[in-house]
């Protein structure tokens, strides 16, 4: 039996974000989900950081602080998908769940997320501060933890307390907080 090559042969063409995924919300995520559109408005609307909450209207976790904005002033426990994890490891917040531990404050975790970080984006600079590059890199892994793929351009603002205990263990100087992405900015 003789195979004719040409009826095997297989056209692979790959088109840009063809493997991207597409939003869908869950009953569980739906709470959690808001077009990056939604947010500014309401940001604005909200005015800006004059017109900041404190602490103990926002945080049922006892382990937030005071965000510069009342965008990032939110609480673990605000989020469907950390009430999930925190309930079933009978926690009060998702700082102290093992797998928050192990996949955002963990440096040999994130010293692999960064080597795959430079496979995708390239090099950086010698001047690039490791602390700043594990922080970017465990706010990213937070993410993809809890939301698993939310999907190109969609940023969530994180708990106010896992930012505070990612920025504790990679200090730095300077800190950006919440930005939308530049092609969403009005």
């Amino acid at each position: 039996m003789e195979i004719d090559p040409s009826e095997n042969d297989v056209e692979f063409t790959v088109a840009p974000y063809q493997f991207e995924l597409i939003l869908v919300a869950t009953d569980a995520e739906s709470e959690d989900i808001t077009t990056s559109e939604e947010e500014s408005e309401s940001d604005s609307a909200a005015g800006n950081e004059a017109h900041v909450r404190q602490v103990d209207q926002w945080c049922d976790c006892g382990h937030c602080e005071q965000m510069p904005t009342d965008l990032e002033c939110r609480c673990c426990c605000s989020f469907n998908l950390c009430q999930y994890k925190m309930e079933q490891d009978n926690i009060k917040c998702i700082t102290e769940h093992e797998g928050f531990q192990v996949n955002c404050l963990n440096r040999h975790v994130l010293e692999l997320s960064f080597y795959e970080y430079l496979d995708n984006d390239g090099p950086i600079g010698d001047e690039e501060p490791v602390h700043e590059l594990y922080r970017y890199i465990a706010y990213r892994r937070f993410v993809r933890w809890v939301w698993h793929r939310p999907g190109k351009k969609n940023r969530k603002v994180l708990p106010s307390c896992v930012v505070q205990k990612i920025r504790k263990t990679f200090p730095s100087e300077e800190y950006t907080g919440f930005q939308y992405p530049r092609d969403l900015l009005v």
